[in-house]
């Protein structure tokens, strides 16, 4: 398989360099920063995703990746049922982390919310919410396609829910 490349040229401070492009190829996995690393995993797993691994990661060059100095994770790596998407749950145990609004509404700048394609959105619905999640408004037809709905999980986390219709 060829890498498709794209070249162009920058100039800046009267200097002239060419850089190169490379094409994604595919969506690796979307991470979401989390305190209680347990609660979130369990909500995702109940929700279909299965978990794949978890580890503790640290040292020099998770640090320089991140840009943070004494870094110390722990993470659960979860996985669709179709195996094309994935999803990083990281609890930060050093360095200590900012707070964030986790009952921010949906139009707050920034990544979110997730979205995942049920197979029945009413026993999803119910799923999260035996566990403790809950329905931001109201389950939605749109346009004869999608029933589509917002949930709540832990820490705030929004995720889309959509059952294609017909």
């Amino acid at each position: 398989m060829s890498r498709a490349t794209h070249r162009w040229s920058l100039q800046t401070n009267g200097r002239r360099a060419t850089v190169e492009r490379v094409t994604i190829q595919r969506m690796e996995h979307v991470g979401i920063v989390v305190d209680d690393l347990a609660a979130a995993t369990a909500f995702f797993v109940e929700l279909g995703l299965k978990l794949q691994g978890e580890g503790q990661v640290e040292g020099g060059w998770v640090d320089r990746v991140v840009g943070l100095e004494d870094v110390r994770v722990e993470y659960a790596m979860l996985e669709t049922p179709d195996g094309h998407g994935r999803l990083e749950l990281v609890k930060f145990h050093s360095p200590s982390f900012r707070g964030g609004d986790g009952h921010a509404p949906a139009n707050t700048l920034g990544i979110r919310h997730v979205a995942f394609a049920v197979d029945d959105i009413d026993a999803a619905v119910a799923s999260v919410r035996a566990r403790g999640g809950e329905l931001v408004d109201e389950v939605e037809n749109y346009e004869d396609i999608y029933r589509l709905c917002y949930v709540r999980g832990p820490e705030g986390i929004i995720v889309e829910l959509a059952e294609k219709i017909g």
